[in-house]
C-alpha cells in the first residue's frame, strides 16, 4: 500500500448527496445503472453511471444518501458523461455503497 500526505487526502472532494433519480444503463459494458445525486447548493446536481445492479434494484436508489467523489474530471462513458463517481466496496457479489449512517446534509464534506 503506497502512503500519501495528508495534503494529497485533502484534495479528493468526497461529498454526501442524495439520490434523486436512477434508471436502466442498458448501453453500459457493464451492467450500470445511470444515476443524478443532489450533492447541496453549492455542488448541485450530479450524474453517474454506477455498477450496483447486482445489489440494489432501481425502485431502492432513490432518496438513498451516498457518498461521492465530485471533483473529477467528467468522464465519458458510453453515450452517458458521468461528472462524479459514487463510492462503494467490492465483494465478490457485487459493489456495496458507501453510504453515510445517519442522515446529514447534501454536500457535506468527508474529513
Amino acid at each position: 500500500m503506497e502512503t500519501i500526505s495528508w495534503s494529497d487526502f485533502e484534495k479528493v472532494e468526497l461529498r454526501v448527496g442524495t439520490i434523486v433519480r436512477a434508471e436502466p444503463f442498458p448501453e453500459a459494458r457493464q451492467p450500470a445503472y445511470k444515476v443524478w445525486v443532489d450533492f447541496g447548493p453549492e455542488i448541485g446536481e450530479r450524474k453517474s453511471s454506477a455498477q450496483i445492479t447486482t445489489l440494489y434494484g432501481l425502485d431502492e436508489l432513490v432518496g438513498k444518501q451516498v457518498v461521492g467523489v465530485v471533483n473529477f474530471p467528467a468522464k465519458q462513458i458510453g453515450p452517458m458523461r458521468s461528472e462524479c463517481l459514487v463510492c462503494g466496496f467490492y465483494r465478490e457479489d457485487g459493489v456495496v455503497l458507501a453510504v453515510p449512517d445517519k442522515d446529514v446534509p447534501n454536500g457535506l464534506k468527508l474529513g
